[in-house]
């Protein structure tokens, strides 16, 4: 159950810290004191949408903190424990910050989580009844999500498994669609890999080829430059009319009759041993440059062609062998793949009609499983409605089988109503008023809360449009609730107040020129009060609170029958 809420600069929130206790807590105040905002702050710790319009002028962030003691049963422990987050305390401690650039943080128990995993969270733990959940039963197409969430236990592993089944069949045929629709672009591309690589297959390149191929090009077109560098170098060294060579040699020569004379003679007289030899490789290898050096105009013509084909490819595919080369690779997987995915979708047909097939054997048992459930809701509403002073209507189910099948299957669900003997069989959505819309849903609810095992119901103005001894009949309904799991309930009802367990009463302020709301704690004798503003309105007497104080009497007593039943 919810245990403390803590706001601050949310809407027109500057700062609040609510306890609370189990049972049945209700919250009173005029219209626009910021009743729905405390129930909004709630939704956003379970995950609800967020904006940064949430965010109270001049505020850089908004701050919600809730405290939340679970049983041993709470499917939100697996959660945790597949998250990593520790609950070893039975306590879980959500917060949430929305920052005016629309950042969110959101942390369970100090750790980080995300939107999608803070509401798988938020969902075991509270249930938000609001206003515009009339709106389900005023669209058909919800009908058949009240349905399936009342035969959750029964249904949501056929379901999940229908529904595994048909998201492959989904897209498996978008895939085929898109084929079939670009069919001509796809044998286009095909085609045009084809033949990038059979021209570069053809080319027979090899790495580093290109730089290889330019610096023998360089030396065919400078062949004369070489020839006579090396020719004069190596009369230089070595010839009959002037030999650098015989030169050193014999300066060698002198040196070596000397050096053992003083030290300075044997170092000169090893370096010009080192020169001499170094310069007799010298020539040796020059004569050898000499010896294979020819001019081959047909080779020139080879490796000039040759660079002109790899120019092409660049042009195309890369600045480089090596990036063609890996251009190559990269087309060669992309042509396998689509090859690969060709021969997969040749079979595609077959695959299509299979998985089709799977899907109406398995929308027949979920439609089996609907109609079950949908006779046992028939008389459970029948029961809980008759307690609502609506024991004269008739609750029915429709289910209808279509042939075009979606992701819940074939089925199409309405709920159908008759409010008065004698009259006909109408849609719900035709026929009920906002008060029995309201008896509907609590009806529902009362019914879904027994196996949902969330800690913490919320009924928002659930009670509109009702009056009377309806009114009584519904805060009678939500005690009940309140017998098994907490609940806060926002009402406008003296009726439904008068059965709380807590009373908290909201009020908005004015000061300074900035709006704040503020929430009391109500004692015994405030409690009486307010109950009596509510019947009342604007002016409380003295026979208006002795109204109240019968009215909290007579609540006293129909909690204390519903707590012996319960």
């Amino acid at each position: 159950m919810l245990l403390e809420l803590s706001i601050t600069d949310f809407a027109i929130i500057e700062h609040l810290d609510i306890e609370f206790q189990s049972g049945m807590t209700v919250l009173t105040g005029e219209t626009g004191a910021g009743k729905s905002i405390i129930i909004d702050a709630v939704s956003l710790l379970a995950g609800g949408r967020s904006s940064h319009d949430f965010i109270r002028t001049g505020a850089k962030k908004a701050v919600i903190q809730g405290s939340f003691a679970l049983d041993k049963q709470n499917l939100a422990y697996s959660i945790l424990d597949q998250l990593g987050i520790d609950h070893s305390d039975g306590t879980v401690i959500i917060e949430r910050e929305i920052f005016s650039n629309g950042r969110n943080s959101c942390r369970v128990n100090g750790i980080l989580v995300n939107i999608s995993n803070l509401k798988k969270i938020g969902e075991t733990i509270v249930d938000i009844q609001g206003q515009n959940d009339h709106q389900d039963l005023m669209n058909v197409e919800k009908h058949i999500n009240l349905l399936d969430e009342y035969a959750e236990p029964s249904i949501q592993n056929p379901l999940g498994d229908y529904r595994n089944t048909f998201d492959k069949y989904v897209k498996l045929k978008a895939i085929n669609d898109k084929r079939l629709k670009n069919e001509k672009q796809w044998a286009q591309r095909v085609d045009m890999l084809n033949f990038q690589i059979h021209e570069i297959e053809s080319a027979k390149l090899t790495p580093n080829e290109d730089t290889d191929l330019e610096s023998e090009r360089d030396r065919l077109n400078n062949f004369q430059r070489i020839h006579d560098a090396l020719i004069n170098s190596y009369q230089q060294i070595d010839s009959d009319e002037n030999s650098s060579l015989d030169a050193i040699g014999s300066a060698m020569s002198n040196m070596q009759e000397i050096e053992s004379l003083d030290k300075s003679f044997h170092e000169i007289s090893e370096n010009l041993s080192g020169a001499f030899y170094a310069l007799q490789d010298a020539a040796s290898q020059i004569n050898d440059q000499l010896s294979n050096l020819e001019f081959d105009q047909s080779r020139l013509d080879a490796v000039e062609q040759r660079l002109d084909t790899i120019s092409q490819l660049k042009h195309k595919y890369g600045d480089s062998v090596e990036q063609i080369l890996d251009y190559e690779s990269k087309i060669k997987k992309e042509l396998a793949d689509m090859q690969g995915t060709q021969n997969a979708q040749d079979n595609i047909a077959s695959q299509l009609s299979n998985l089709k097939q799977e899907l109406i054997q398995k929308s027949a048992k979920l439609s089996m499983i609907r109609k079950t459930a949908a006779a046992n809701l028939e008389h459970e509403v029948a029961q809980q409605l008759a307690d609502l002073y609506m024991g004269k209507a008739v609750f029915e189910v429709h289910i209808t089988e279509n042939q075009v099948l979606n992701r819940n299957g074939r089925d199409s669900v309405e709920f159908y109503i008759q409010t008065n003997p004698g009259e006909k069989m109408l849609p719900l959505v035709k026929s009920a008023s906002g008060g029995e819309l309201s008896r509907i849903m609590l009806a529902l609810k009362t019914m879904f809360a027994r196996a949902a095992g969330v800690t913490s119901i919320i009924f928002d103005e659930v009670d509109t449009g009702v009056s009377g001894r309806v009114a009584q009949a519904i805060g009678n309904k939500i005690y009940t609730i309140s017998t098994r799991s907490q609940v806060l309930c926002i009402t406008h009802l003296p009726q439904v107040a008068a059965m709380s367990d807590q009373h908290f009463f909201i009020q908005k302020k004015v000061a300074n020129n900035r709006t704040t709301t503020s929430v009391q704690k109500l004692d015994n004798q405030n409690n009486i009060d307010e109950i009596a503003r509510m019947l009342a309105g604007t002016e409380v007497t003295k026979l208006t609170r002795e109204h109240a104080e019968e009215l909290i009497k007579l609540a006293n007593q129909e909690k204390a029958k519903i707590k012996k039943i319960a």
